[in-house]
């Protein structure tokens, strides 16, 4: 039987920028998630990285159910995941060809005109990463999703909506994963899923709070207090970086902190 491991995530996950990664092509094989399922001694193992860069966590969670839901149940022997930025929405839109299986935009804000300029000063010095942007504005404007991002970022995000959706996609696909028995592992990349500098967002909100009771942390690796993200670790311990990623040693340190925990939760079942 084949035993199958998928991972789940953003940029950080698909492993930008990292030595082996070619123009968003093909996930990389020295990411953290890639270096942790080299550690599973299970014969007969498959890999599934559906990662991608700039989506939020409700584009997460779909995608890995969507791969899951390709494999029998019992074949997937475990699910590992780094959850990204909030502030990142997930719209289905009426079909075109542009479009994620000709109907899913992820969408960020820097997928505004507004964010534009935000976008090109922070890739200032990568061609590629700046090519990528500028095929992606051409596409989602040619696909009516420029407009809609407009009007989205300027009349209604906010931060509320934004922790409400990532944390109800978080249970959602924890939930699922329980249901079949499937082992996972969660992490994420930046604490902010969580915290507004040292408060934590469930005080805020009523209905946070009692959301947040519904995540199961003991299926976490956190960096460090505070549920500090990958991200954030790496730049508190300057680890070099890209553009805009943690580079290659940044992902090979880290899966030693989190190979106890996947051990725990998926390598050694």
């Amino acid at each position: 039987m084949i035993n199958r491991y998928i991972a789940g995530g953003c940029s950080f996950t698909y492993g930008h920028e990292l030595g082996d990664e070619h123009k968003g092509k093909v996930p990389s094989r020295k990411s953290w998630a890639h270096r942790l399922f080299q550690q599973v001694k299970t014969e007969d193992k498959q890999f599934y990285n559906v990662a991608d860069g700039g989506i939020g966590n409700t584009a997460i969670a779909r995608r890995v159910f969507q791969e899951i839901s390709k494999h029998e149940p019992s074949t997937v022997r475990g699910v590992m995941i780094m959850w990204s930025f909030s502030s990142r929405y997930d719209w289905a839109f009426p079909r075109h060809g542009f479009l994620e299986n000709q109907r899913w935009a992820s969408i960020s804000p820097w997928d505004t005109h507004l964010g534009h300029q935000e976008r090109n000063s922070r890739l200032a010095g990568s061609d590629p990463d700046l090519k990528g942007w500028q095929d992606r504005d051409w596409k989602y404007k040619e696909a009516g999703v420029t407009p809609f991002a407009d009007a989205l970022y300027r009349h209604a995000a906010n931060w509320f909506h934004e922790t409400y959706l990532s944390w109800n996609a978080i249970i959602w696909l924890q939930n699922i994963l329980e249901k079949k028995n499937i082992p996972y592992m969660f992490t994420l990349a930046d604490n902010s899923l969580f915290y507004k500098e040292l408060e934590h967002l469930a005080e805020r909100e009523p209905l946070l709070r009692e959301l947040h009771k519904e995540i199961d942390f003991t299926k976490w690796f956190s960096f460090g207090e505070r549920m500090m993200g990958f991200n954030q670790w790496a730049t508190i311990n300057d680890y070099p970086k890209g553009v805009t990623h943690p580079l290659d040693k940044a992902h090979e340190d880290a899966v030693k902190l989190m190979l106890p925990t996947f051990n725990k939760l998926i390598g050694e079942i």
